[in-house]
């Protein structure tokens, strides 16, 4: 076996996987239900935002690149008032159309948060950092072409499919530089803690610690009464 092939290599597929990964585990959470993604996915030559609701995030550092969800109007409405539900608001309060700025303004905090946690992976996993802007939210009525405002000298675009729980479609295009990254060594990629294990340790601890309180508070109790001739 030569050298090349003891070298783990990461490309773009590996990276378009970790981007829709980060893509369903964000929206599973946020919106408590199953969201999936194509086991296909489309090499394309140009990237845009289309109707009825388009967002991108421009990011830059060890690589560069831009990323795009283009949400149907059903899409947009079930992520949207499922994640509001799951946040305790009563559905009479929810927004009536996809056209309102309450819906852009929750595909676009969710949009940051996918990319944020595409951004932690990459650091943890690839020993780099890349930088995001802040997601730009656009309702549209029309196809809408983007350029990366970088210079891509081999540009990779790609589109993926998702699917919501009731099977509405949205889809996410990614577009970069051609890039690998090659494992020269190897390193311990440091794990992001479960928020529901963190939980149940800190009531587990909690749990144990309030008998050994109350012992204790027993004790000095006892002392008291003692050093009063009780």
């Amino acid at each position: 076996m030569d050298h090349n092939e003891k070298n783990v290599v990461y490309g773009t597929e590996d990276l378009l996987t970790g981007l829709c990964n980060s893509v369903t585990r964000v929206l599973n959470v946020a919106t408590q239900s199953k969201i999936h993604y194509s086991a296909m996915v489309q090499r394309i030559t140009k990237i845009g935002l289309k109707p009825d609701i388009g967002c991108f995030v421009l990011f830059d550092g060890g690589f560069s690149g831009l990323v795009v969800l283009n949400f149907s109007g059903p899409a947009a409405m079930e992520i949207y008032a499922k994640y509001m539900l799951t946040m305790g608001m009563p559905e009479s309060e929810l927004a009536s159309a996809f056209t309102s700025d309450e819906v852009a303004n929750i595909l676009g905090e969710l949009m940051n948060q996918i990319v944020g946690d595409f951004t932690g992976k990459i650091r943890r996993e690839l020993q780099t950092n890349i930088t995001q802007n802040q997601p730009k939210m656009l309702v549209l009525t029309k196809q809408v072409m983007l350029s990366v405002d970088t210079p891509l000298d081999r540009p990779e675009i790609r589109r993926v499919s998702f699917f919501t729980e009731n099977n509405n479609i949205f889809y996410l295009e990614l577009a970069i530089d051609r890039t690998e990254f090659i494992k020269l060594h190897d390193f311990d990629v440091s794990e992001v803690p479960d928020p529901d294990d963190l939980l149940e340790f800190q009531q587990a601890n909690q749990g144990k610690s309030a008998p050994a309180a109350a012992a204790a508070g027993d004790d000095d109790s006892d002392e008291l009464l003692r050093s009063l001739g009780m």
